[in-house]
């Protein structure tokens, strides 16, 4: 006798992220609650990621990267009483570290002048495969270029074009930890990107929404 097995809807892949299994959620948690020993090994674990986070927005070079982190390690923990799981852990602090330092590019009025000497901290996010030192440089350029045109985008779009191309995070990455819907997220992405092109000529490596 056959019997009819209904099969499980397919999940939206920003389920998926949400269901993921995160290691640093019970540290957070007990963080969140102010227990001190959870929050000194909670920042031990995420500020690594705060400090790359903060070096990819601001630039390797700027001078105040350490500051900086410092300033989104306290808004990561003054944050995690909010935090809902719908992310990791660790995207949700990279999120709060990304606007932080955006909100320090438009305090401050300092902008490095890039050199062809490139810091080993900038040659960490360049291709292994690069076939010269100039295209390294050309590379190092363009994310610099885009750092200081993020400057000039309403604060939502700045976001979104941080995560998404500075960071890395997928459009189902961002709307998990922002809160924000899928279709939001790529709205924005792709005002961003119209806005920016209004402004210079970047190249579409940069820009390639996907």
């Amino acid at each position: 006798m056959f019997r009819v097995v209904k099969s499980e809807p397919t999940q939206a892949p920003s389920a998926r992220v949400a269901m993921a299994v995160d290691e640093l959620a019970p540290l957070a948690n007990a963080a969140a609650r102010r227990d001190p020993k959870a929050t000194r090994t909670f920042l031990a674990t995420v500020t690594p990621s705060l400090l790359r986070a903060v070096r990819r927005v601001l630039g390797a070079n700027h001078p105040d990267v350490e500051d900086v982190t410092q300033d989104a390690a306290i808004a990561v923990i003054a944050a995690l009483p909010s935090f809902q799981g719908a992310s990791t852990v660790l995207h949700f602090s990279c999120r709060v570290a990304v606007l932080t330092a955006l909100a320090a590019r438009r305090r401050l009025t300092y902008r490095d002048h890039w050199t062809s000497n490139l810091p080993p901290e900038e040659m960490e996010a360049l291709p292994d495969d690069s076939p010269s030192p100039f295209v390294n440089l050309q590379a190092a350029q363009r994310r610099e270029e885009l750092r200081a045109l993020l400057d000039s985008l309403p604060s939502e779009q700045a976001e979104v074009m941080a995560l998404h191309c500075v960071m890395g995070f997928t459009v189902d990455e961002i709307a998990a930890s922002s809160g924000a819907p899928r279709d939001t997220v790529r709205s924005r992405l792709r005002a961003a990107r119209q806005a920016l092109r209004k402004q210079a000529t970047i190249n579409s490596g940069i820009l390639d929404l996907k």
